[in-house]
């Protein structure tokens, strides 16, 4: 379908349910092909191809709601959908704070983010992606057995209509692969991975050499034990440090706020983090996984500091909990949602940040959402090595790291190593003070 075509089947899906009895509505309506291939120990497991198409429509009765969705868009499906929305509207609970953004908070306009990779690859090209990773990883020694590798591509077209004015659409591609292998024996083996996304094809990295990291970290893993339980420093490697934000950004999101469930509900304009440290979301990011020019209502989206030298600058609000605090909607609809969110980062190396510890623990993953987005309280299980005498030395499992966010926000130190892969990004993360559970 065109762009016209999406936009004048909601103008028209609009218009039906204001002319049935709603006071506003908006619709929007997704396109969405993917294809995939899945391979292990040198054989394809699977090629599979989807395509969808949904319409959403949510009407407004006063200040009552309700959403509706289909797949069928033809006509009588579309009345039909109409119809229930209004239906359950009526029947809905009034919302004192429910309504479309205010037309001045409306994008009209928007850049060119160039997320629309014109070229589809055939499934040829994704298995030659899969069987590269996976076979360097294979061929490392010490690797013993895979879990798979996988390939895929997927293109997602968007539109969306709301009677108060806005009109918009959007299209966006991703290629990705990925692997996971295990190395050592059947009692003792460790597993590692890697995987990766990018809007553009061409912008992939060698699939060799991300095999061969997989599997190279995956042997490093072999002989892991507990450390001792203590007090002690905690480097995130870039791969897990990006939790901290995703931590961050839903005890900053405006239904939380609002509700009053979040540990910094009282914190804006408030010195959360260490000073010096900054944290933007970006929508505007060319070919960025998350970059958007308007949110799900519309509204326009920017480039904004979420931390500012360690001061907490903003809560990420959609149109409901900006009403419900008394605010004005920032563009994260839905519930708070960012776009591509990073920490800045710091001026020391990944080997100096961790020069000075004498006994602490490098993190390569975590296990388990052990965090309680009321009062802050951090639990994890993780993997990593120890760091001794600033050297990482022996890999380690089997234990449990601990902590309170607030705490560890204020006792973060970012290195200069900042990549962006992820959509969430964060350099390398030192933070003191926690406790390793162990032997």
């Amino acid at each position: 379908m065109t762009d016209s075509n999406d936009l004048d089947r909601l103008h028209d899906v609009i218009g039906r349910a204001r002319r049935a009895g709603a006071d506003a509505a908006d619709a929007t309506l997704t396109d969405a092909i993917s294809v995939s291939i899945a391979r292990r120990l040198g054989s394809l497991e699977g090629v599979e191809r989807s395509e969808g198409r949904d319409l959403g429509l949510r009407v407004f009765v006063g200040k009552r709601s309700a959403h509706v969705s289909s797949t069928d868009l033809g006509a009588n499906a579309l009345a039909d959908v109409v119809e229930r929305a209004l239906a359950m509207a009526r029947a809905a609970p009034e919302d004192p704070y429910a309504g479309l953004a205010e037309p001045e908070d409306l994008a009209r306009a928007w850049p060119d983010l160039d997320l629309d990779d014109p070229v589809e690859p055939t499934p040829e090209r994704l298995t030659a992606l899969a069987t590269a990773a996976e076979d360097a990883a294979r061929a490392v020694p010490g690797v013993s057995n895979s879990e798979g590798a996988d390939a895929g591509w997927s293109r997602h077209r968007f539109a969306m209509v709301a009677s108060n004015g806005f009109a918009g659409t959007g299209t966006g591609t991703t290629t990705s692969f990925g692997v996971s292998v295990l190395a050592g024996p059947a009692d003792a083996m460790e597993r590692d991975y890697d995987h990766v996304a990018v809007r553009f094809a061409a912008d992939l990295p060698d699939p060799v050499a991300l095999g061969r990291g997989a599997g190279e970290r995956a042997v490093r893993r072999l002989g892991a034990r507990p450390m001792a339980t203590a007090k002690a420093p905690i480097i995130y490697d870039p791969r897990v440090s990006r939790g901290m934000l995703s931590h961050l950004a839903s005890a900053i999101a405006g239904p939380a706020i609002a509700r009053g469930t979040s540990f910094l509900k009282d914190k804006l304009g408030q010195r959360v983090f260490a000073a010096g440290t900054r944290i933007v979301d970006d929508p505007h990011r060319k070919r960025g996984l998350r970059s958007r020019p308007f949110d799900r209502e519309g509204v326009a989206t920017t480039r904004r500091a979420i931390v500012e030298d360690g001061v907490l600058s903003t809560w990420l609000l959609d149109c409901r909990s900006a009403r419900q605090l008394g605010q004005r909607t920032t563009g994260h609809a839905p519930g708070g949602a960012v776009a591509n969110l990073y920490l800045k980062p710091g001026s020391a190396t990944p080997a100096a940040l961790m020069a000075d510890i004498a006994d602490g623990f490098y993190v390569t993953e975590l296990i388990g959402m052990g965090i309680n987005g009321v009062t802050g309280d951090y639990s994890r299980g993780a993997v990593g090595f120890r760091i001794e005498q600033g050297q990482l030395t022996h890999p380690v499992s089997e234990v449990t790291i601990a902590g309170n966010l607030r705490e560890m926000f204020r006792h973060a130190t970012p290195a200069n190593d900042l990549t962006f892969r992820y959509g969430v990004d964060a350099p390398t993360l030192r933070v003191d003070g926690m406790t390793v559970a162990g032997r």
